[in-house]
């Protein structure tokens, strides 16, 4: 059975890919699984400049999922570009971009920078970060926002763009639109939902940084709803995540209108369930007749 796609112009030999922040820049999880089978490795977040992170404790866990605060934690782009990106070029995988910045600027120069590496097949945009400038509002809850850092990454690279769409909104398919508009060749959702998590003994979070993101099997269905809406309101293709564990999961995404999943922290339970759901995707194509672009968006 054929799994190889093609998404933003990005050619997969598989629909799965490993989620951002989950699965570092690839380095350490190249000793336990084959890299060459993933459909496409998305890196950990990359910012302009070093950045420190949040203060510990920064991951619990939570009734069928985790909390996470790690403040998108990161050498920065030049790290990235002299210590992870050679490592990541010896395998036959695209690797795409996650991107963050304080600015549409940033978001811009980091853009340009990186979109001169051959190794780069693409860039998704996390705009689930707070604009410095508009005090501290994240991009991805305001469509103007969404719009112009959209814009600018648009105007500083050629590569193929996707932007990653933050759940805590009132209504994701007006940023889903917004991005769409501004040039984005495609959408990946959802990124984590914002909750907490308390100590009851003392009385105080049990993240260092009070709230997280919530990420694992309890947010799946909200993140199966958010898809199926977002693929019938754009024409851009649509990559699904949020609590993928199996294959089961991941075909669920698929007839909700996804073209792609990403598989994010599965990978902290069992470094091979990439590799095991892109097995399962091909036995249940095969034992039900059918292929990926048959599956996708066929919810009855």
């Amino acid at each position: 059975m054929k799994l190889e796609t093609e998404i933003a112009g990005i050619k997969l030999k598989n629909p799965v890919m490993v989620a951002s922040g989950t699965f570092g820049y690839g380095i350490e999880p190249a000793e336990l699984i084959d890299l060459n089978q993933l459909g496409a490795i998305i890196t950990k977040t990359i910012t302009l400049k070093p950045r420190e992170g949040n203060p510990p404790p920064r991951i619990v866990e939570t009734a069928s999922g985790m909390l996470n605060a790690i403040g998108l934690q990161n050498a920065g782009v030049q790290d990235f570009i002299k210590n992870s990106l050679p490592f990541l070029a010896k395998f036959d995988t695209p690797v795409i971009a996650n991107i963050a910045g304080e600015s549409a600027s940033e978001y811009a120069e980091l853009a340009k920078i990186l979109g001169k590496e051959k190794t780069i097949k693409g860039i998704e945009i996390n705009i689930s970060c707070p604009n410095v400038k508009k005090g501290g509002v994240q991009f991805g809850v305001d469509p103007k926002l969404t719009e112009e850092v959209v814009k600018a990454v648009r105007k500083a690279t050629k590569l193929p763009i996707i932007t990653k769409l933050t759940p805590n909104v009132t209504d994701i398919t007006i940023i889903a639109k917004a991005a769409e508009k501004a040039g984005s060749n495609a959408v990946s959702l959802i990124n984590t939902l914002m909750g907490m998590s308390i100590d009851i003994e003392n009385r105080k979070s049990k993240i260092g940084n009070i709230t997280g993101g919530l990420s694992g099997p309890a947010i799946k269905p909200i993140a199966v709803r958010m898809v199926w809406q977002v693929a019938k309101a754009v024409k851009i293709p649509v990559i699904g995540l949020g609590g993928i564990m199996t294959a089961e999961d991941a075909i669920e995404f698929f007839i909700a209108g996804a073209s792609a999943v990403q598989v994010g922290t599965a990978n902290f339970v069992d470094n091979n369930s990439p590799l095991k759901i892109v097995k399962g995707i091909e036995n249940y194509l095969t034992a039900n007749k059918t292929t990926l672009k048959e599956l996708i968006s066929s919810l009855a």
